[in-house]
């Protein structure tokens, strides 16, 4: 089967063909570290998370580069704010970046290069630039020219003639109010490098561009980042790179927002969740499942009953591979995919139906399980762990082993040694014949949200 994946800047979903075979180069814009990241900045690194696995399960060698802006105007004036380094509000953040994406099960880009460390490769791009008429300094400051550009704004399908991008602070010179920023001059107490043009420090779009020609190549296959990038800086990292004389990225990939109340989650608008602050109330594997089994460029609207579902969802899967391992008395190794969850990840990573596929496995294996069939019973889990696996999703997985962490840990054991406390007890009842109470103990567990389930080992829990 072929691979098919949706180009924003062809529109339309395309069969996926790497430069070169049996590699794949991807380039992801990371992290601007001004502050510690919500949920909204944690499902693009987890969307093309899953896009490098599955790519890696069809055989791809994949050089996965996501970028670190630890350069910007919002650092900068966070800075102020706080009244601290720019480098160690930038730093801070990216560690905790770092946290997030690592506490999520993301793997480890292949390189993940900061903005600051690039400034060379930026001044180099900027004299080819304007040496091909591209762009021009004034007042210290290089600008490009977007009207050199004929393809410009082809990605956004928007009207130069419509555009309307005023100046920034300091965004003296322009020939046109739509020229963009590729180097700023320096203003007293900003930092600032050194360059032919004058004190200064990158513009935000100039970087990515640099970046990506430096570790993947004057072409390469995949560029990916959330919807809000489109315009104005993928826009203009396309120009930057073109005018320069790359082909620059083949496919471009677009996930949608993580909303609250219809609107973006975003720290200006004050509607943002941290990371941080939900695992200290969720397991990091059901915020894995809640952000990254919706497709990815559908967007998901942030509520409590939607991560109780999705908790409750993953629970299901967790009972049965865990009842698979009591009956078969063995960890069930993944095994070859269903065709079915093939297919579905084929057509433009579509989470949602693969993983429909995967809870229509886990009912058939309750069922085995019931009929006591255990060599049904390992092969429906296997295929389950392989699926899950390859979402990096395996709650079996020793990755997730111990993944509650903290707080949320120890309350999910103390509810444990509770509930089994009250089942003992429900048990004692049954076998004096007391059938009154022990009933009336199931009946006060099921309103508390609890199934249980009376199994030949013994009565099992879990939430309903």
């Amino acid at each position: 089967m072929t691979l098919r994946l949706h180009d924003t800047s062809a529109r339309k979903i395309r069969d996926f063909a790497p430069l070169v075979p049996g590699c794949v180069s991807i380039y992801l814009c990371g992290a601007t570290v001004q502050a510690a990241p919500h949920i909204g900045h944690i499902r693009s690194g987890l969307n093309f998370d899953i896009l490098r696995r599955w790519l890696t399960h069809r055989g791809y060698e994949v050089t996965f580069v996501r970028n670190v802006t630890d350069i910007d105007d919002k650092i900068i004036a966070k800075s102020a704010e706080q009244g601290r380094p720019w480098w160690a509000i930038g730093f801070e953040n990216e560690r905790a970046f770092d946290r997030a994406y690592t506490a999520l099960g993301c793997l480890p880009p292949t390189y993940e290069p900061r903005a600051t460390g690039h400034v060379t490769e930026m001044t180099e791009m900027m004299r080819v630039l304007i040496e091909r008429g591209h762009a021009y300094a004034a007042d210290g400051n290089v600008y490009f020219d977007v009207r050199s550009f004929p393809g410009y704004l082809e990605l956004s399908n928007q009207d130069l003639d419509e555009l309307r991008q005023p100046s920034g602070e300091g965004e003296t010179g322009k020939r046109d109010p739509r020229d963009f920023a590729l180097w700023k001059s320096a203003r007293p107490g900003e930092p600032s490098w050194e360059a032919p043009w004058g004190r200064g420090r990158p513009g935000w779009h100039l970087e990515c561009s640099a970046m990506a020609h430096k570790y993947l190549g004057a072409a390469f296959d995949i560029h990916g980042g959330g919807l809000d990038l489109v315009f104005p800086h993928h826009e203009n990292e396309i120009a930057q790179a073109k005018a320069f004389g790359d082909e620059f990225a083949r496919y471009w990939m677009h996930n949608a927002w993580v909303t609250m109340s219809g609107e973006k989650m975003s720290k200006s608008l004050g509607n943002s969740v941290l990371v941080s602050e939900m695992l200290t109330r969720w397991r990091p594997l059901v915020l894995r499942y809640y952000l990254g089994t919706p497709h990815y460029r559908s967007t998901i609207e942030y509520s409590t009953e939607a991560l109780t579902e999705a908790e409750h969802a993953l629970g299901r899967i967790e009972g049965f591979l865990h009842r698979a391992v009591e009956q078969t008395g063995e960890v069930v190794p993944a095994v070859e995919l269903p065709p079915e969850f093939t297919a579905a990840m084929d057509d433009d990573l579509a989470v949602p139906q693969a993983v429909a596929v995967v809870h229509t496995t886990v009912r058939q294996g309750n069922a085995a399980l019931d009929e006591g069939d255990k060599e049904s019973v390992a092969a429906l889990a296997g295929q389950v762990r392989a699926m899950l696996g390859v979402l990096g999703m395996d709650p079996l997985d020793e990755r997730w082993a111990g993944e509650a962490g903290g707080r949320t840990e120890k309350l999910n054991d103390a509810v444990d040694s509770l509930v089994r406390l009250v089942l003992e007890q429900r048990q004692s009842a049954r076998e004096r014949k007391d059938y009154g109470t022990a009933d009336a103990i199931r009946d006060r567990l099921q309103d508390a949200g609890l199934v249980i389930e009376d199994t030949p080992t013994g009565p099992r829990w879990e939430l309903g």
